[in-house]
């Protein structure tokens, strides 16, 4: 203990920069794991990284506090990006249901406590059991202890304002964007050509109320669709986490000057 005490302010900023990863990060930031678990898992991985990490040891001082900052900002830009890449899912559910009729039934998120479409939260779960399978919970652990190696803890200036970070944020919220198109596509695609044969259909026997058809027929169509294709798109989500890690590794590159 005594030992400890001058290495304090060290652990405290690797304390800081794991629970600010864990407000952001999936599965460890959602609103139904106690704030006390959250802690204190938080506590214990900080300890762990601390024993692990050569890191220098500090004085509390002015210099200390903005570290304490950069640390928190660390944190959440890392986990902020881990986000992003797995809402792939829910933006793929979000397109999913407005082709299926069902855009006007979202529902409450218990995780996040946001509006989700049915299908996206329907696909978060499954995506959410692909992580836990292929160990991408662990995986994203490894992601924040091995930051350090890029951004070192007694580094205070962090290049957030660079052209170059900005343009990773934005070719990653478009690769996000692409990788829902990819998912949704079977299913999105199918309902086009749903929808033209249902247009023909409407030309050609005025007399049938297509409102009243089309819609039980998007429906039964969709779910005939994303059962074929559920194979395709659970090897799709468990490609998204490998995605998520080499973003998170080309940010902390690009943060840490590397």
């Amino acid at each position: 203990m005594i030992d400890f005490i001058p290495s304090f302010p060290t652990f405290l900023l690797i304390f800081v920069r794991v629970t600010s990863f864990f407000l952001m990060m999936p599965l460890f930031s959602y609103r139904t794991i106690p704030a006390t678990h959250k802690i204190g898992l938080g506590f214990m991985l900080a300890l762990i990284m601390f024993s692990a990490i050569d890191a220098p040891e500090l004085k509390i001082d002015s210099v200390y506090f903005m570290l304490i900052i950069k640390e928190a900002m660390v944190g959440l830009f890392i986990g902020f990006i881990a986000a992003l890449m797995m809402s792939a899912i829910q933006i793929a559910g979000g397109f999913i249901d407005f082709q299926m009729g069902f855009a006007i039934a979202n529902v409450i998120d218990p995780q996040t406590g946001a509006q989700s479409p049915l299908m996206g939260q329907y696909l978060s779960i499954i995506a959410l059991l692909v992580l836990l399978t292929v160990n991408g919970h662990h995986l994203l652990m490894d992601g924040i202890f091995y930051s350090y190696n890029f951004i070192p803890i007694d580094q205070l200036m962090i290049p957030f304002g660079k052209e170059n970070v900005a343009e990773f944020v934005l070719l990653s919220f478009n690769k996000m964007f692409l990788i829902a198109f990819q998912m949704s596509l079977p299913i999105v695609g199918t309902l086009f050509l749903v929808d033209i044969a249902l247009g023909i259909v409407a030309r050609t026997v005025p007399q049938l109320n297509i409102f009243v058809v089309g819609l039980p027929i998007k429906i039964g169509v969709s779910f005939l669709v994303l059962i074929a294709v559920m194979g395709a798109l659970m090897a799709v989500t468990s490609d998204l986490v490998s995605t998520t890690l080499a973003t998170m590794r080309g940010l902390m590159e690009i943060i840490g000057g590397a």
